[in-house]
Formats: C-alpha cells, sequence, structure tokens
C-alpha cells in the first residue's frame, strides 16, 4: 500500500489547531486486524471539538478525525472478516485517541468493527453516531415498557442528527412524536419524518421548571440536556422513562428527586461510545432490518472530505440540520 489520503488536525504551541490534507506514510496509521478503505465518513458535534483549542476530547495531535467510518476490508488478520467485507466503526476511541474516518484508509482491531447486513456503507454513514444513538435511545424506552398506547413521546434537539432520527424511528414504530426544536423552518421537515406536533424549545423562555410540573409525555428522547433535561423529567407522566444522550444545552442537571420517588420516573443515560461489541453489533443488525431509518435521504446531506472545515465551522455555530455524510472514497 502507498501513501494514506488524510486530513490531519495538527495542534502548534499556542494551542491553535489546522485541519489539513497530507499525504501520509501507512506507517502513521496504529496496528489493527483490520484494514479499511474508507468510503464514507460523518459530521458530528465530537468531531468539531476535535479541531476546535480546548475542546477537550482529542488525546493528542497529531489526529485523523472522524469518529465515525464506512467502507469495505481491503485485509484482516481476523477470522471474523474477509476481505470484501461491507462495514462500519465508531465510538470507542475512534477519531480521539485513535486515527479516524477522514482519511482513505483505517486500521482498527475487530472488537471496534461491525459486518453490516441490510445496510449499504453509504447508508451506515448517513446513520453514522448520532443514528445509531438514536436507535439506543428508542431500544432503552421500549425496553422500559414504554408502549405507543401510553401517550405522547417528547424528542428535543429534533432537528440534530439524534433528534431527526429519533423523531424518524418513533414515528414509524407507531408513536405520538411531539417534536421540540428552536429552528422556526424545521415544521415541515420534521412533519414528513412522522412527528405530530412541532413545538418551540422547552421550556418555554421564561417558565420556571417546577420540582413536579404538569404531566405532558409518556417518554422522552432529549438531545440537548441542562434545564430542557430537567424539564423533561419533571413532566413525565406517572413511570415515564427519558433517554438522554446530549448537552447541546448545558452539562448542568437542576432537578430534584421529587420526579425520581414521586412519579416513579426513569433517567436511562445513552451511550454510544463504550458500548460493547456485541450489543453494538446486535443493534446494528436491527438498523438493517426493523429499525432501519425510513427517511435518511431526508435528513442527510453530502460533503466531500475536502470541504470538511467549513462543514465543522458550521456545526459548532448550530447551523445543521440532520446528518452530514462526509464522502471520502474518490474526492483526495
Amino acid at each position: 500500500m502507498g501513501d494514506v489520503q488524510a486530513l490531519v488536525a495538527h495542534q502548534d504551541d499556542e494551542g491553535n489547531i489546522d485541519l489539513v490534507h497530507e499525504a501520509v506514510d501507512e506507517s502513521f496509521l496504529p496496528d489493527g486486524d483490520v484494514e479499511i478503505a474508507v468510503e464514507y465518513s460523518g459530521v458530528n458535534f465530537k468531531d468539531a471539538l476535535v479541531v476546535t483549542p480546548k475542546g477537550g476530547v482529542a488525546r493528542s495531535y497529531p489526529l485523523i478525525p472522524g469518529i465515525d467510518l464506512a467502507g469495505t476490508v481491503r485485509s484482516s488478520t481476523s477470522p471474523e472478516f474477509a476481505v470484501g467485507d461491507v462495514v462500519v466503526a465508531h465510538g470507542y476511541d475512534i477519531g480521539t485517541g485513535r486515527h479516524g474516518g477522514y482519511a482513505d484508509t483505517a486500521r482498527l482491531p475487530a472488537d471496534m468493527v461491525v459486518k453490516l447486513d441490510g445496510l449499504s456503507a453509504a447508508e451506515a454513514a448517513a446513520i453514522g453516531t448520532a443514528g445509531f444513538t438514536a436507535a439506543m435511545s428508542v431500544d432503552a424506552l421500549t425496553s422500559h415498557g414504554i408502549t405507543p398506547s401510553d401517550g405522547p413521546v417528547l424528542v428535543t434537539g429534533a432537528t440534530g442528527g439524534v433528534g431527526s432520527v429519533s423523531v424518524d424511528l418513533l414515528a414509524a414504530a407507531g408513536y405520538e412524536v411531539i417534536a421540540s426544536t428552536g429552528k422556526s423552518d424545521a415544521a415541515e421537515l420534521l412533519r414528513s419524518l412522522g412527528a405530530s406536533e412541532v413545538i418551540g424549545r422547552v421550556p418555554e423562555e421564561g417558565e420556571k421548571v417546577r420540582a413536579l410540573g404538569k404531566s405532558r409525555w409518556a417518554a422522552v428522547v432529549d438531545c440537548v440536556g441542562g434545564t430542557t433535561l430537567a424539564y423533561a423529567i419533571s413532566t413525565l407522566e406517572y413511570g415515564g422513562v427519558v433517554a438522554a444522550s446530549g448537552l447541546a444545552g448545558s452539562a448542568d442537571l437542576p432537578t430534584t428527586v421529587h420526579p425520581f420517588i414521586l412519579r416513579g420516573v426513569t433517567l436511562a443515560g445513552i451511550d454510544s461510545v463504550q458500548l460493547p461489541i456485541g450489543r453494538r453489533r446486535a443493534l446494528w443488525g436491527r438498523l438493517g432490518a426493523d429499525l432501519k431509518p425510513r427517511h435518511l435521504a431526508d435528513v442527510t446531506t453530502d460533503v466531500a472530505v475536502t470541504e470538511l472545515p467549513k462543514s465543522i465551522k458550521k456545526i459548532l455555530g448550530g447551523g445543521i440540520t440532520g446528518r452530514t455524510r462526509v464522502i471520502v472514497a474518490g474526492e483526495f
């Protein structure tokens, strides 16, 4: 194999970070059982933090970012994978401590890689970490016994990658979905994904978050955190569940124990980073079958890998709706 074409993040002595196209020697890549010809990656908030000074997620530089990658196995020393297998990988330290998907080649341990069934590499990349997190969130609600007959499900941050796929998956499963967003022009898209109602951010401006608010939701998929998550917890129906995966609003949680001890609600934490590979592979199997999103094309925007510096700046400003899939193959 010759040089690896990649976008490499470098940090200077003042802490500034540049993302530049380089041809690096294959020895630049870490050891691994599976070598993958990367076809697609994605843009996630964590990718933006990797190239942000004091972003707090990259272990060291230089680093090839890209926490998602999908493509075809080029070589393998693992009996689990054969040349030509279509695979996806995300989570663990990919793109933060180990070189990730913004390169035409990746090398990973076998226990970080998922063989796809029922999905193409392009579809898997469109789902990515965000869509996988949405599937984990929906699975958490159903595992806690929440059914469509229990009442509406609120999705906060509904235009984001996790939120938009959650709306799609929940609506497909028959739930009444209330989509919350601060983007006034997003109602049509969210309704097309299956939302029964589109509302503004919660709590409304000036609205106080009470220890126990009026019961409104059977469950909540929260991607925001902060006062939004506190509001969601306080307005759950008895026995309700919040699947919490994000902190786009804040990492703080200004709530009390009252909803938990008086309404028996559950706060289910969703973490796609360290999820064991067995459970990861099982859920990807469902994403190719009964949990396959219906409207991936409607929430996916493609960008060439060489255009990434502009896209990453945009995501930090909250200017991206849905999923951004990065085309890697043939773009360097």
